[in-house]
């Protein structure tokens, strides 16, 4: 099996934001795994994250 990655940028960083992305993009068969937030050095509140997601699924032969 091979694992998939999918990256949704998010620029408004807001608990809605963050949960409507994860929340869609689960149900379309993507595992959540990770948030990494981008900062800007003049606030606390992060400028975009990057939810991350993964999915199995089985290696092209072709791809030797």
């Amino acid at each position: 099996m091979a694992i998939r990655y999918k990256i949704k940028e998010v620029t408004a960083v807001t608990d809605d934001a963050l949960e409507r992305v994860i929340n869609e993009t689960v149900t379309e068969g993507w595992t959540f795994d990770c948030i990494q937030f981008a900062m800007r050095d003049a606030s606390k509140r992060p400028a975009m994250a990057f939810v991350i997601f993964t999915k199995e699924q089985p290696e092209d032969p072709d791809d030797s």
